[in-house]
């Protein structure tokens, strides 16, 4: 084979590789969205304040875990019709009708830190720097309504309290994460 064959050969070779490279990640790109069209997994809450968690995506399942609360963060790990498999901020999981759920965005103030004993706090700053006064020190398990991230912070409000958050100190946003 001459040289100027060689380097068709080779160059084909690139194009057929960039080829597969590009399907391969439109292929996990669309492995990543549930048949909504909506990406998996992702951070919603419950709307009902009485949601039953099942143990498998239809009523006719036993159900595992009642919520007696509305607006708690749960992450949807897959989807079947109308019902999605969620995670709770306790690893807890199970099916619960798409119903149930509001692509409202809320959290958990550093839910990993509960067993920690008294005086440990969730800081929530004025400003979204680490330098910026304390408003108000939030207990491990407290519940917030998250307005915005902006991959490092995520302004956030709990009872009539409104501020920045350490995004790294909540469960309801994922790592570098950026919505408003």
């Amino acid at each position: 084979m001459n040289r100027k064959a060689l380097q068709i050969s080779f160059a084909s070779c690139i194009l057929l590789l960039s080829l597969v490279a590009a399907t391969e990640s439109a292929v996990a790109q669309a492995m990543t969205k549930g048949s909504s069209g909506l990406p998996l997994p992702r951070f919603v809450s419950l709307k009902a304040e009485k949601v039953n968690l099942r143990i498998g995506p239809s009523t006719d399942y036993a159900v595992s875990w009642r919520y007696l609360k509305s607006g708690l963060p749960v992450e949807i790990i897959r989807e079947y019709e109308n019902w999605r498999q969620i995670r709770d901020a306790d690893g807890t999981e199970g099916w619960v009708n798409q119903t149930l759920l509001s692509g409202e965005r809320t959290a958990v103030a550093a839910p990993w830190m509960r067993a920690n004993g008294d005086n440990v706090y969730v800081m929530m700053r004025r400003d979204s720097m680490s330098s910026a006064a304390v408003i108000a020190k939030l207990e491990p398990g407290v519940v917030l309504k998250i307005d915005e991230c902006n991959g490092n912070w995520c302004k956030a409000e709990t009872k009539g309290v409104s501020g920045w958050v350490a995004q790294a100190e909540i469960w309801g946003a994922y790592p570098g994460e950026a919505f408003k």
